[in-house]
């Protein structure tokens, strides 16, 4: 790796008494590069070297550590320099990294920031995690709505330093709702003397503090903006979503469905991170669950126990048809769970992607027929079990395209993650009526009691 490789250089140079040529190594990197090299350094050395950094620099790199990094680091600090390095840290990170802590720790961090400033992080870390209120940063900027296209600029060039973002302005009224929206662009062509309401828009595009995060980057990827408004039940300003935190949820989310698509509980820490009991507790309810749901499978087995004894050959394509039907699900549902995601279906096209997807079923159904039926005559029991292999598969198909179409959007109505009805739950139910479907054909084409 070689943010390894660089943290063995820097430390080499380090302990060769050349602290200011580590550093000056170290400031040629990129935030986020330098942050895994102090990742990789002894805790001493990683101290000894944040310790020398310019404040602007080192709050820039902290925020790129893990939270448990970061407390450490400011633990072993003077308390001067940690509240400087705190107040240094964009102020949704400040908040990621208060939620991470014991509630006595976040109170000692909390007791270093302006009064004023502590009042906002303690707003935004009543969010809960997965609402846009939880990745809101303050750090932005905001002018008067009396104010001219020059005095806005002014503010710009006084504040725009401490801003995450300097692309937009939000106008705001005397009781802080946003009333308006301007790019630095639209100012910097604007007539100085012009009133700031002239410039911009109305008709700002908001999320609310409390909706869903995935709504926000819905917005943000839809109208492809670099930061996004966030704002409360009375349309104040309470901070902005960057596009940068938005990538971060998009990660995460379709790391989570990932993870449920394959059964199991989405992992709260990196899969290295995660010990092997927690890795335990993560699967094994969700397999117990199969299991518990794939014993169906042996009933019907049971069930159509005379009819197998009659017509051995049946046993042939039991996992054929059965994976065959699974696999369908498990296409159908992974296509469905992420059009809900990206909003492209919801719970009113149920009837449209239900005759979608019957459709598209028969034609596979159709190709999965003649497979099926050219397999039988290969094993030799073409003329007696072909038609019922062929029809069989049809059959399946289709019921396996019309169950995993259903059950997402119903899911995702009743407002549970539809990413839950993943491939193995799919493969499981789609067994046993599989099954019963296959020994049903049998019993009517081959006239079998």
């Amino acid at each position: 790796m070689q943010a390894a490789e660089w943290a063995r250089d820097i430390t080499d140079i380090l302990h060769g008494q050349d602290e200011q040529g580590a550093l000056e190594r170290l400031a040629r990197l990129q935030p986020f590069d330098r942050a895994q090299v102090l990742a990789h350094m002894e805790p001493q050395d990683r101290l000894r070297l944040v310790r020398s950094m310019p404040v602007p620099l080192a709050a820039e790199t902290l925020e790129y550590l893990e939270p448990e990094t970061q407390y450490r680091i400011l633990d072993h600090l003077d308390e001067p320099r940690a509240a400087a390095l705190l107040q240094g840290m964009s102020s949704d990170t400040v908040v990621d990294l208060l939620l991470a802590l014991h509630p006595l720790q976040a109170a000692r961090l909390k007791a270093w920031l302006p009064p004023a400033y502590r009042e906002r992080i303690d707003t935004l870390m009543t969010f809960p995690e997965n609402t846009a209120g939880s990745l809101a940063t303050i750090e932005y900027i905001a002018a008067r709505e009396g104010w001219t296209v020059q005095q806005a600029l002014d503010h710009v060039r006084k504040v725009g330093h401490d801003a995450e973002v300097v692309s937009y302005v939000y106008v705001v009224d005397a009781r802080g709702r946003l009333v308006r929206v301007a790019s630095l662009r639209e100012l910097i062509l604007a007539d100085p003397h012009a009133p700031l309401t002239s410039v911009g828009r109305a008709d700002v595009i908001t999320v609310r503090a409390t909706a869903d995060r995935e709504e926000a980057a819905r917005l943000l990827t839809d109208y492809d903006f670099v930061a996004l408004p966030v704002v409360d039940d009375q349309h104040r300003l309470l901070g902005i979503i960057t596009i940068d935190d938005i990538v971060d949820v998009i990660h995460r989310e379709a790391t989570e469905d990932i993870q449920r698509l394959g059964g199991s509980v989405p992992l709260a820490e990196s899969y290295f991170k995660t010990p092997v009991p927690m890795l335990f507790r993560k699967r094994v309810g969700w397999l117990l669950t199969l299991f518990i749901a794939g014993a169906y499978t042996s009933t019907v087995l049971h069930h159509f126990e005379g009819l197998l004894a009659q017509v051995v050959g049946l046993t042939f394509f039991i996992p054929l048809l059965i994976g065959t039907g699974g696999n369908t699900g498990s296409q159908t549902v992974a296509t469905l769970v992420r059009a809900l995601a990206v909003g492209e279906v919801t719970f009113r096209d149920m009837l449209r992607v239900l005759a979608r997807e019957v459709a598209t079923g028969a034609l596979l159904g159709a190709v999965m027929a003649a497979a099926a039926l050219i397999r039988a005559y290969m094993l030799g029991v073409g003329h007696q079990l072909g038609p019922v292999v062929a029809v069989t598969a049809l059959f399946i198909v289709v019921w396996a395209s019309m169950v995993s179409a259903v059950l997402p959007l119903l899911l995702h109505r009743l407002r549970v993650d539809p990413a839950v009805v993943s491939g193995p739950f799919i493969s499981t139910l789609v067994d046993g009526t599989g099954l019963f479907i296959y020994f049903s054909v049998a019993r009517a084409l081959l006239n079998l009691s």
